[in-house]
């Protein structure tokens, strides 16, 4: 008995992959560490409640929402464009990063994360946030329940939450448009 598998063919990061022959039902994170390499996604309930996983989807109407890569199979990717925690940063031709992104950025100069293992979700997160802050900016006096909402059901366990709230705060007070009077 063979198992079955299908062509996915998806954008990562910028780069077209596929087509490439993905067993039926292999979840997203497992393509992106067993097939490409890119393991900055981790891997943590197994049932898209902690939000470690979570990537960037990149719409077609220029919008991003988060999906996260432990319950959607590989080829509910199928035709799409995301972006791992690799992907964020700025690179040189070499690989090099020369440039990180102002939530990454911010994370570092809030010293948000302890263990680290829940980062990767939460710049995909704050990241879409801040893409939707763009769009749709908020009033100063509701900018901390936007950010408490929008970034509620990521989970922490060494409770860097103040610090991760702090330092995407920092990046929409600093994003012209993000927020308004």
């Amino acid at each position: 008995m063979s198992i079955e598998k299908l062509p996915l063919t998806l954008t990562i990061n910028g780069t077209k992959v596929g087509p490439v022959d993905v067993p039926v039902g292999m979840p997203m994170i497992d393509f992106l560490h067993g097939y490409l390499n890119l393991t900055g996604t981790h891997f943590g309930c197994g049932q898209g409640i902690c939000h470690a996983c979570t990537v960037v989807e990149l719409n077609a109407d220029g919008t991003t929402t988060e999906s996260r890569t432990c319950i959607f199979g590989a080829h509910a990717f199928q035709g799409k464009s995301i972006r791992t925690i690799e992907g964020h940063a700025e690179r040189n031709a070499q690989g090099k990063v020369i440039r990180l992104t102002p939530v990454q950025q911010s994370f570092i100069d809030h010293f948000s994360f302890q263990c680290g293992y829940c980062t990767a979700g939460f710049v995909a997160g704050a990241t879409v946030f801040i893409d939707g802050l763009k769009r749709t900016p908020v009033r100063r006096a509701q900018l901390q329940s936007a950010i408490e909402n929008s970034l509620n059901d990521h989970l922490c366990r060494c409770t860097g939450y103040v610090r991760y709230f702090e330092a995407v705060r920092q990046v929409a007070l600093d994003t012209p448009g993000c927020v308004i009077d």
